[in-house]
Formats: structure tokens, sequence, C-alpha cells
């Protein structure tokens, strides 16, 4: 299992479109993928789950991907957070 710290560099927080984005990403791998914030953990893969978090900018989550291609899931999702959704 892998866990990493994400920070939501996005002004707009995570509404719909990142949130689409989120999912689609987690998709593409076999692995569980989760993001939490506090107690709440939700699945990655789910768009109403990420929307969920009602995670605004600068909100801290925890990202944990367990299975076979966790590497590069982790990756990628750090990666969609570092580009900021590619919104600013």
């Amino acid at each position: 299992m892998i866990e990493k710290m994400l920070t939501v560099k996005n002004r707009a927080g995570i509404h719909a479109r990142p949130a689409a984005i989120i999912a689609q990403t987690a998709n593409k791998f076999e692995s569980e993928i989760s993001i939490g914030r506090d107690d709440a953990l939700v699945n990655a893969k789910s768009i109403m789950g990420v929307i969920t978090m009602a995670a605004g900018y600068n909100t801290n989550l925890v990202l944990k991907t367990d299975g076979p291609d966790e590497v590069a899931a982790a990756e990628d999702l750090v990666q969609l957070f570092e580009s900021k959704f590619e919104e600013d």
C-alpha cells in the first residue's frame, strides 16, 4: 500500500470537472484507490464519492493506493493535483 499527502492547489477546489478527471484516471488502474479527508475515505473511482469530500482550495487529503499497479496509480494522481487539474 502506498500513502501520499495531497493538497488541493486549484482555486475552485474539487468540483465536478476535477472529480471526473480523478475518477477517470483512477479507473485506468486495477488497484484499489481511495482519497480521504479527516476520517472519511472515499473510492477515488467514484465521481460522486470524490465530490462529496467538498475539498476546497488548500485542503489536505490523503491518497491510498493498494494493488498490482499502485505505484503508477499514485504517481498519476499526484501529478493531477500538482498540475491543478490544468485549471489555473
